[in-house]
């Protein structure tokens, strides 16, 4: 899929008419059906000024365009990554992190000298606004891959959960979202859910009915695993050998 997103940055020259989706990234688009304030979102706007690569090509969009009745006039906004940045990442997340029964967007944002970090956007007022980054990791050519938006340990509030450059680093971090902010819970090393090149972010959340459980890899790519949030600690537990993205589809479903 993202092979034609080299075709997209040759015809693209300039924003789409707000609301249209029809020049999105292939695969980015997000649907929430009855979602609050916010129900749609997407990435548009690709450019070349960063040459990572790490989803396979160096092509990123540069564009966040979200819709929703919470949305004056058009029912839509578009947001840029601003100067310097992309968006490295392959779709928005839209899920209700602050608890305020509004849906917000969780994003890979990169900057092209300082690296990734994990940004957040909400509703307020009217408009889509930053209202949440995590510290750039520091280093161009640096990454992070999102696992997935939880209360992870039941105690009512959200938790977001990353690797941490996961080809270098390997590490989980897990934040939770407290007092209007991001803070830091734990971070456990040892894991992993992307290669570089995948066009595609691996592994994620499940819940087989005993709370919610994150699907990743081992650091070796040997086994299949199963990480908890338990008080101030991460617990893993095996869950088979890792023999392709079918063992992350198998353990998601259940």
């Amino acid at each position: 899929m993202r092979a034609r997103l080299a075709l997209l940055a040759c015809l693209w020259t300039a924003p789409a008419l707000a609301c249209s989706p029809d020049d999105r990234f292939p695969d980015s688009l997000v649907t929430v059906p009855g979602g609050s304030g916010l129900d749609r979102a997407w990435f548009s706007g690709p450019t070349d000024i960063y040459d990572h690569g790490i989803l396979g090509d160096a092509i990123e969009p540069s564009l966040l365009t979200v819709t929703g009745p919470g949305l004056p006039e058009a029912g839509c906004a578009t947001i840029a990554a601003g100067a310097g940045h992309v968006f490295e990442d392959t779709a928005p997340r839209l899920v209700d992190l602050t608890g305020d029964g509004i849906l917000d967007i969780i994003v890979v944002r990169s900057s092209v000298t300082q690296g990734a970090q994990l940004a957040v956007y909400g509703l307020r007022d009217s408009d889509v606004a930053l209202i949440a980054a995590t510290p750039y990791i520091g280093q161009k050519n640096r990454w992070l891959a999102p696992v997935g938006v939880a209360d992870l340990d039941g105690d009512g509030a959200m938790e977001v959960a990353y690797i941490d450059r996961p080809h270098l680093a390997k590490t989980l971090v897990i934040l939770r979202w407290q007092d209007g902010a991001l803070v830091k819970v734990v971070a456990a090393g040892g894991l992993t859910n992307h290669r570089i090149g995948e066009p595609d972010i691996g592994g994620g959340i499940r819940d087989c009915g005993q709370g919610p459980e994150m699907v990743l890899a081992a650091a070796d790519w040997s086994r299949t695993l199963g990480v908890r949030l338990v008080g101030p600690q991460v617990r893993a537990r095996d869950l088979g050998p890792y023999t392709g993205r079918e063992s992350f589809a198998a353990a998601l479903a259940c």
